[in-house]
């Protein structure tokens, strides 16, 4: 698996996953030991790993992003 797919693979680049406490937790792999910082930017979060960037929207509400152990993970309550 390139660096590339671990982050973007066939499923879409973030994983989504809705609780029954209207918590939305998003997810992607970035590699472990990688470069990787994440900032939340309005309704967006920003990802630099290495010299790439993604960005992916996040849904309304208060929100926190993350990255440990190479796994971006990004919780919104609300």
């Amino acid at each position: 698996m390139t660096e590339r797919q671990q982050f973007v693979d066939e499923q879409g680049p973030v994983a989504r996953m809705e609780y029954a406490d209207d918590t939305t937790v998003l997810a992607a792999d970035v590699g472990p030991g990688r470069d990787a910082t994440v900032d939340l930017v309005g309704d967006t979060a920003i990802v630099v790993v290495g010299d790439e960037q993604y960005e992916f929207a996040v849904p309304d509400g208060d929100a926190q992003a993350f990255i440990r152990n190479g796994v971006l993970t990004v919780e919104v309550e609300g």
